[in-house]
């Protein structure tokens, strides 16, 4: 059975149309609730945590939820607003039986969703999720126990220094940031409070971007995905770096001292390289996603170490690492996964240990966070119309093949849809810039056609 409701992070759409309504939130939650009775029957009292980001819907969606749970007889723990990685963590530290953080991860305000973690602090599995999936189609997730036994909620009020605490013991401990200038954009989401608790609790002299949410201006021409603010900044005030964290802050995008850019498949060259030198490098490698540059799996070659590729999404680059015992895996686009601390992606985690590094080392930040030279990539979205397949177009298959053959041994083609929104990605990367930009052009063209 496919999923239907479930992408590939949680459940996802524009807040207050289907399927992110209030009624769907709360069949979610016991929907979830009666999957968990199933799979792991027992007598004590279950619990679900739920935080969320700066959404103005969160509130919404929240408390449908919490009510859907209570329903079904657990305890709820309200986090507040909190980074998704830190909802996985509080959920394994407070032996919860479910997480949930509501949120729509760098998208804007409009859109919202739902992502679950179970006890251990992972995504539910794909198999978990069509039962939960079932349920809400049968009905089954709204037979309520016992007339009585329904849960109860509360608030952690410290969620907020649980994590920042969390952080700080991820950092070498006889080492701070004393010294360095930092620019944090927050992008008015969840870690608009933590984020820069954390550097200036290290000692770091922090200026902070986007850090005043008002329920609308989440990502809104700031943070990970746009970082156009972050680099002026970075450049006025001379800081050492900037970091620029999306709205759910599970994905980091650093700019370096001159004002230029560096991706996740940078950082992760770093991390691979002062983990394998530290000898804390497992897996032989690291993880990484289709979308990963060729740069990176050639540099990573040359240091004896290996690119392991799995499709989009963070939760498929945590399954592959953990049955290959990586501790490292991550995404071009932020996502960095340290397994040793971690299990999901930590933006500020991330942060933490590439700035331990320049600390480390005492160089500046363009020498250490551009280790290769990425090969010429081009990347272009194509919408289309639900319920329009514009991959099964005979004329776009002949287009993709003719492109592949041109590309040959000196680059790669990775098209796909989208896990959460309605567009095709052409992706394109090679040694012939000309020749990548001249292929992107044409397929999405041809795609464009058939989309109509």
């Amino acid at each position: 059975m496919n999923r239907k409701f479930f992408g590939t992070d949680g459940i996802r759409g524009k807040a207050g149309a289907f399927p992110m309504t209030a009624d769907m939130a709360l069949k979610v939650a016991m929907a979830t609730a009666r999957a968990l009775d199933e799979r792991f029957p027992g007598n004590h009292q279950k619990r679900a945590v739920i935080g969320k980001d700066t959404r103005l819907s969160g509130y919404m969606l929240e408390q449908a939820m919490a009510a859907g749970f209570e329903a079904m007889g657990m305890d709820v723990i309200f986090l507040g607003p909190l980074p998704t990685p830190a909802v996985a963590m509080l959920t394994r530290s407070l032996r919860a039986d479910i997480g949930v953080m509501i949120s729509a991860s760098h998208n804007s305000y409009e859109d919202n969703g739902i992502k679950l973690f179970g006890a251990d602090g992972y995504k539910l599995s794909d198999d978990i999720e069509i039962d939960i999936e079932s349920h809400i189609e049968n009905g089954n997730g709204s037979q309520q126990p016992a007339m009585g036994r329904f849960g109860k909620a509360s608030r952690l009020d410290d969620a907020q220094g649980r994590y920042v605490e969390f952080l700080k013991g991820t950092f070498p401990r006889r080492m701070t940031l004393e010294g360095l200038k930092i620019v944090i954009d927050c992008a008015h989401g969840a870690a608009y409070k933590v984020a820069p608790q954390v550097l200036q609790e290290l000692e770091a002299h922090v200026i902070v971007l986007n850090n005043k949410p008002d329920g609308r201006n989440i990502n809104d021409h700031c943070g990970a995905t746009d970082t156009a603010s972050l680099q002026q900044k970075v450049i006025e005030e001379k800081a050492d770096i900037g970091l620029a964290l999306d709205g759910d802050a599970d994905r980091l995008i650093m700019v370096d001292e001159t004002g230029d850019v560096v991706n996740g498949d940078q950082l992760m060259a770093l991390l691979a390289l002062t983990m394998q030198n530290s000898g804390t490098l497992q897996g032989g490698g690291l993880v990484a996603t289709i979308m990963s540059n060729l740069g990176l799996e050639r540099f990573l070659g040359k240091a004896g170490l290996t690119l392991n590729r799995t499709a989009v999404g963070d939760r498929y680059v945590v399954e592959r690492m953990r049955e290959g015992g990586f501790n490292l895996g991550g995404e071009q686009s932020g996502h960095i996964i340290l397994s040793d601390f971690s299990t999901t992606g930590d933006g500020m985690l991330a942060a933490l240990q590439v700035l331990s590094s320049l600390q480390q080392r005492a160089e500046k930040a363009s020498a250490l966070l551009h280790l290769f030279d990425p090969l010429p990539q081009i990347l272009q979205n194509v919408k289309f119309h639900q319920g329009v397949r514009p991959l099964d177009d005979e004329q776009v298959k002949t287009a993709i093949e003719k492109a592949q053959t041109l590309l040959a041994n000196d680059g790669r083609l990775v098209i796909r849809p989208s896990g959460t929104e309605p567009v095709i990605r052409v992706m394109a990367e090679g040694d012939n810039p000309e020749l990548v930009k001249k292929i992107v052009n044409d397929l999405c063209a041809e795609i464009e056609k058939a989309a109509c």
